[in-house]
């Protein structure tokens, strides 16, 4: 199967960088989502990633403008019929997802594969809702995705070996490093990594040591190039709340119950980078 043209389901953060990631390695790409507004804001984001690749010096202006040239956005779903491969990183909401996959799956042609980038949802119930479980996968990017080499490809129950086989061998092409897991909740990174994010929030809490030194002992102890709260800056609490509370209500074990200091900042609008301020503050 050839992929030429790719269609990506949502221009928010994680959207916008898969574009990215995409149109840099060569591939025709749409983006859709449901606003005009949301498709601006996703161009926005593709620009100034491809700007940053250039101040790094790993792309050049004509990389960028043909990168550029290779992006569509539109709100219009019709573009799905066109698309070879199809990823979703709409809201990590089930129903959401569901309801997105059932519309792909009319109006995408029958032999394209439908991936999903969640980071913490199972893939076999979004898989069900179509008519090809066996073409549907999960293809979980990191955020920042430009950045960001790992991709988890995670097997829905009925994912066939010949789809695993092309969505690794799709990610090389994008110049990432794909790891294959099974279907579960969080699958591993995030099973692991959010309890992480959320015992060094619990170090927070109980007054164990200020942010900057919570996330210095994690980068000078365990090598992280990151902190756990840094990183939950840049993901977003909010997002971070989300996945807790969705292992929570998946395995009803209490190492996945979210530390009440997150839920109050996330209450308070303190999300991270996205809102100027979070464990840090990024106002300036």
């Amino acid at each position: 199967m050839e992929i030429n043209k790719v269609l990506v389901v949502g221009a928010g953060v994680m959207g916008s960088g898969i574009v990215q990631v995409f149109a840099q390695s060569g591939y025709g790409v749409c983006m859709i989502d449901r606003s005009s507004d949301l498709i601006a804001k996703g161009m926005a984001n593709v620009e100034k990633g491809l700007d940053k690749a250039i101040r790094k010096n790993a792309i050049s202006v004509e990389d960028k403008q043909a990168a550029l040239a290779r992006v569509t956005a539109t709100v219009d779903w019709g573009c799905a019929s066109e698309a070879d491969f199809v990823v979703e990183a709409v809201f990590e909401d089930m129903e959401v997802k569901k309801e997105s996959f059932r519309r792909l799956d009319e109006v995408c042609r029958p032999e394209v594969i439908l991936a999903s980038n969640t980071s913490s949802l199972p893939i076999t119930p979004m898989a069900a809702v179509t008519s090809r479980p066996d073409r549907f996968i999960g293809m979980h990017f990191f955020n920042p995705v430009p950045a960001m080499k790992l991709v988890e490809v995670i097997r829905g129950y009925l994912t066939s070996d010949e789809t695993n086989r092309i969505v690794v061998e799709l990610a090389r092409k994008l110049g990432k490093t794909p790891v294959e897991v099974n279907d579960a909740p969080g699958f591993a990174m995030s099973r692991i990594f959010i309890v992480m994010i959320n015992e060094a929030v619990y170090c927070l809490y109980e007054g164990v040591g200020t942010p900057q030194a919570v996330d210095e002992v994690m980068k000078l102890g365990a090598g992280h190039p990151m902190g756990p709260l840094e990183v939950a800056d840049l993901l977003g609490l909010d997002i971070v709340l989300h996945i807790m509370d969705v292992l929570h209500a998946e395995f009803k074990d209490s190492k996945y119950r979210a530390c009440p200091l997150l839920r109050k900042m996330v209450a308070a609008g303190e999300l991270g980078r996205k809102t100027g301020r979070g464990f840090y503050s990024y106002e300036a």
